[in-house]
């Protein structure tokens, strides 16, 4: 039989309101809309301060009319002129002034002057709309509004409004918070006393939650602030224990599979390459390959993440994992994102090998190996090689990009498989490397050039368990970053391009990296040919991302006799890789790029960095950007070029970079600026994150809790057969595209 919480909106509120609903936000049934939380609450009697409301969120607030007029529309006094075109229906505008007592807001209805009458001055109302600037004026657009001491209303009316805390819901233009929470209201009204919970009735108790029936009540209509408060830890709990459930069915079945040990092998590949490294190992280096043995010893395969800062010597830790598993007759196959970066890492590892590289070639070393390189765009001859040498196990190492998934691939005996986590590596991709391995599944190593707060990785990679490398190696030089508001002051971007010449002068080396190529369809803005154009106030910006293109015929003017050349990911792979070698060689002296540098590009002359629009990247971005200059024994410099002007939010963000070389801060302060659902990794494609209540920055006693619970109860009953609420949500949790961040582990 059917549960309350799976029925149709449409029985409960009507087609035209459940209609609405569906369409707003795909919600069509009970559980939906129950599970569709109030984003915050407004005491009653209180003023929304408008001080907290940024530019372009869609916002409702409660305020007191301070003034109000209306008067026939004027379009080129009242609507800017790229809107006029808009308003030529529009007759009348009543201008209302809001203030919450201490800042005001300007709102303005079209063809509504009986508004007049109805929102005079001292009124107290609810209003919503997108908050935008009109000039220098905060404004509400499109309004809506509603009066909150209104004597013509129903007593079903009257009791809602008169609630000592009103929900304020995630809403869309064409649907008011208002709306939904009537909606709320008559399904609350009309649901069963006792409905299906995900959390038993035993961990309830544990954790002294509320149950599901009373936290719905209290969470939508609460009356004490403890209402809000104990609703809100009962669905953080629900959310983390659905989660971590999943997990630890992940984590259950890896331990069920079987894996070949690769125990450390004494006076094998490994111990001859460590005795050759020109440079001595980090603690954390040490450490974390110990821990990466002892993991390879194991019957069972290893899911292991790999973490560090940038230029911490995560590549190092690996080859010596590689390695190990050479030693005991094993292969080991490096995925790398990209053709750039998978060339990259083909040279960095042949080059620390040195003539452990070079089996079967003169002055090769008598126990050594061979790295292969498989990517896509490999002429036939040298794909054939390849695959010959991975079939044959003739090659220990193979790098590659996500050809290495085909099915023509083989391996002779895989027993490991490194992923550079920017690449999706999903459960597909894994099962497709695993049945390359026979009956027994290879070993996975996940790096990621990104730190991750702890609670993140325990939610994102909660079925791996986690190595952090925290040291630099020795010989690592400085890093000084500064931003260059260059609408602001156009004479720093001069200096900037005159600091460029003078790296150059010393023998150094420059990136000039951009947002995007350039060779898309051109429009009119693209046309402009600028280097700084720009936004106003920190907005949305006017224009496109400037481009690789762009750049290089503007710097053909500014530097004419430097040689500048470009890199991006359009190039055929073989020109790509004559640009890198050209660039590694000194051969040229700026190279303008896109982000195909981001990770593993080593070019230890390369001193300075000058990063266009840097407000376009995200904080780890330029921070993975950033770690490609002071490689070598030359302090590096990064220069953060923006047209935000000083003051905005967004320019705060390039200070925060600019003022620190913390990857594990400046990863905290970049996923505390956003939305849950992207700190998960979930794509903004209208896709909603199932973590509504969850912070998985702020609730590690949460997450820790549910992680343990999870684990009690998958230990003893695996498919959850005696929990069938919560196999109910996990498995809803997997059917929607919403966790797809789960598939990267």
């Amino acid at each position: 039989m059917k549960s309350d919480m799976d029925r149709k909106l449409r029985d409960f509120v009507g087609a035209k309101a459940a209609k609405s609903l569906a369409e707003a936000f795909g919600i069509e049934t009970v559980g939906a809309l129950l599970r569709h939380y109030p984003r915050r609450y407004l005491k009653k009697g209180e003023l929304t301060p408008f001080d907290e409301l940024e530019v372009g969120e869609l916002a409702t607030i409660s305020g007191r009319v301070k003034r109000v007029s209306a008067r026939t529309l004027d379009t080129k006094r009242d609507i800017a002129p790229e809107d006029a075109h808009k308003f030529r229906k529009q007759r009348t505008i009543t201008k209302v002034v809001v203030t919450d007592g201490r800042n005001d807001i300007e709102l303005a209805f079209f063809n509504q002057p009986w508004l007049v009458t109805k929102l005079t001055p001292g009124t107290a109302a609810l209003f919503w709309g997108e908050v935008t600037m009109f000039r220098t004026t905060m404004q509400l657009k499109n309004p809506g509004t509603e009066v909150l001491e209104d004597e013509n209303l129903t007593e079903a009316e009257i009791e809602r409004r008169a609630r000592p805390f009103r929900p304020i819901y995630p809403a869309a233009a064409k649907l008011p918070t208002s709306t939904i929470e009537r909606a709320v209201k008559i399904v609350l009204d009309s649901l069963d006393d006792r409905v299906d919970d995900p959390i038993p009735d035993l961990v309830l108790r544990n954790e002294k939650l509320l149950g599901l029936r009373a936290a719905l009540q209290k969470v939508h209509l609460p009356d004490t602030e403890k209402d809000i408060h104990d609703a809100q830890q009962r669905f953080r709990f629900e959310e983390a224990l659905v989660m971590q459930t999943i997990l630890a069915q992940r984590r259950a079945v890896t331990d069920s599979l079987k894996a070949v040990p690769r125990p450390r092998v004494p006076g094998g590949l490994l111990d001859a390459f460590d005795e050759r490294l020109p440079f001595a190992l980090t603690e954390g280096q040490t450490e974390v390959g110990e821990e990466i043995f002892a993991d390879l010893a194991r019957p069972h395969p290893m899911h292991r993440l790999l973490q560090g800062e940038v230029g911490s010597g995560k590549t190092v830790v690996a080859l010596r994992a590689m390695l190990s598993v050479v030693d005991n007759g094993g292969q080991a196959a490096l995925l790398a994102p990209t053709e750039v970066l998978a060339v990259q890492h083909h040279k960095t590892l042949t080059k620390l090998l040195g003539d452990l590289a070079e089996q079967g070639m003169l002055g090769g070393a008598d126990n050594a190996t061979k790295v292969a390189l498989l990517t896509g765009s490999l002429n036939a001859a040298s794909r054939r090689t390849a695959m010959l040498d991975a079939a044959s196990g003739a090659a220990g190492i193979v790098v590659g990009t996500h050809a290495l998934l085909e099915d023509k691939v083989q391996f002779a005996d895989l027993g490991l498989v490194v992923v550079d986590e920017q690449h999706r590596f999903g459960v597909e991709q894994r099962a497709a490397l695993s049945a390359k391995s026979g009956d027994n599944t290879p070993h996975v190593l996940v790096m990621t050039a990104t730190p991750i707060p702890r609670t993140v990785a325990m939610t994102v990679f909660g079925d791996l368990a986690v190595s952090t490398l925290t040291q630099l190696p020795a010989g690592r030089s400085p890093i000084q970053s500064s931003v260059v508001p260059a609408k602001e002051r156009p004479d720093w971007l001069q200096r900037a391009w005159a600091r460029v010449r003078e790296e150059v002068g010393k023998g150094h080396q420059v990136y000039v990296v951009c947002p995007r190529i350039g060779d898309e369809v051109k429009n009119a803005a693209d046309e402009e040919g600028e280097l700084v154009a720009g936004d106003e106030e920190g907005k949305k910006p006017s224009r496109p991302p400037i481009s690789v293109l762009q750049v290089s015929e503007a710097l053909a003017q500014i530097l004419p006799d430097l040689r500048v050349e470009v890199l991006h990911g359009r190039l055929p792979a073989d020109e790509k890789d004559a640009v890198m070698s050209r660039f590694a060689a000194g051969d040229i002296d700026v190279l303008i790029a896109t982000t195909v540098i981001e990770v593993g590009v080593d070019v230890p002359n390369a001193s300075t960095m000058v990063i266009m629009d840097a407000d376009r990247f995200g904080i780890s971005q330029l921070h993975q950007l950033r770690g490609r200059v002071g490689r070598g024994k030359v302090p590096g410099l990064c220069l953060l070029v923006t047209d935000l002007w000083t003051g905005s939010k967004p320019y705060g963000r390039l200070d925060a970079v600019a003022s620190t070389t913390d990857g594990f801060e400046l990863s905290r302060i970049d996923l505390e600026t956003r939305r849950e659902g992207d700190v998960l990794g979930v794509a903004q494609s209208g896709r909603r994150s199932s973590l509504k209540q969850l912070s998985v920055l702020r609730d590690e006693d949460v997450i820790l809790a549910a992680r343990h619970v999870a684990h009690s109860i998958v230990s003893v009953d695996a498919d959850l057969a005696e929990y069938p609420a919560l196999r109910a949500a996990v498995h809803d949790a997997l059917a929607s595209e919403s966790t797809e961040y789960l598939e990267k582990t």
